[in-house]
């Protein structure tokens, strides 16, 4: 039996069923969340009141990204134009997803919720994602590496904010930080390509709206 072909509806469908499992479903995790070496005796960290609100917004906005990533991915796969490009976004998604499942976990141990502008960062991100992919592949690639890049400095400008008793937060931003790295240099080897000086500035403006505006929405 030949290879089934799906239809430009079933693929439609397909992206929406993603999406509301992205946006509206627990995210499930394929490895144990990152965790922070053991305190000596005596010296378990303590979060106060305003700790735990800082790095509750501050785990919301990698959420937030994390929701995004998964978008962006889904969108450049769909539209891809070789089949190795596009397993290696399907790859990275679901990579990807742990990242979501560790955020949601560390949020709801903050007493914090997510952003309710997630579906505007997905649907956003996937339509970028699909044109990107449209383009080209090594558009696409460069644009995940580029991404990948902005995402690595983003993660470390919050290491440095997070409070320093937030060792659980801190160990899942190392992992995603060394996550996000390597699904870059991947991206680059593929043949991502560099992407013009004002793509990278227009990537940054927006990433700066969406992390300015989830740290409070």
């Amino acid at each position: 039996m030949g290879q089934r072909e799906f239809s430009i509806s079933d693929r439609l469908f397909g992206e929406i069923d993603k999406a509301i499992k992205v946006l509206a479903a627990p995210a499930h995790a394929s490895r144990a969340i990152p965790e922070a070496p053991p305190a000596a005796a005596g010296t378990a960290p303590t979060l106060t009141a305003a700790d735990r609100q800082l790095a509750s917004r501050l785990m919301r906005i990698n959420h937030a990204g994390e929701v995004a990533a998964q978008a962006l991915y889904q969108g450049q796969a769909l539209t891809a134009r070789n089949e190795a490009v596009a397993a290696e976004m399907r790859q990275a998604a679901s990579e990807e997803t742990d990242h979501l499942a560790w955020c949601e976990q560390r949020i709801s141990e903050l007493g914090g919720r997510t952003s309710v502008l997630n579906p505007l960062w997905y649907a956003g991100s996937w339509a970028i994602g699909a044109l990107a992919g449209a383009i080209g592949d090594r558009v696409s690639l460069g644009f995940i590496t580029e991404t990948e890049k902005q995402v690595e400095s983003h993660l470390q400008s919050h290491l440095q904010r997070l409070p320093e008793s937030d060792t659980a937060s801190r160990a899942i931003l190392e992992q995603m930080k060394t996550d996000e790295i390597r699904h870059g240099a991947r991206a680059e080897a593929l043949g991502g390509m560099s992407l013009p000086l004002p793509i990278r500035a227009a990537m940054r403006l927006t990433s700066r709206l969406m992390t300015r505006s989830t740290y409070w929405i």
